[in-house]
């Protein structure tokens, strides 16, 4: 699996349209493509998920 097919596997519902309205113009302002755009997209999303899964586990690790 490439990065680009990566990135995009998490852009469903909300994040996929988020991703689409941002991905032309930015792409039309930077050598970077439409695809390029939703792959990095995804992956921030990706990285924002799992930051907010190891705090929950922190918090539950400290609780107890």
């Amino acid at each position: 699996m490439d990065a680009i097919t990566f990135g995009k596997a998490g852009l469903k519902g909300w994040r996929a349209r988020v991703a689409d309205t941002v991905a032309g113009p930015v792409s039309q302002r930077t050598p970077v493509t439409d695809d390029q755009v939703r792959a990095a997209i995804g992956a921030l999303f990706l990285a924002l998920s799992v930051m907010y899964v190891v705090k929950a586990v922190k918090d539950l690790a400290a609780s107890r």
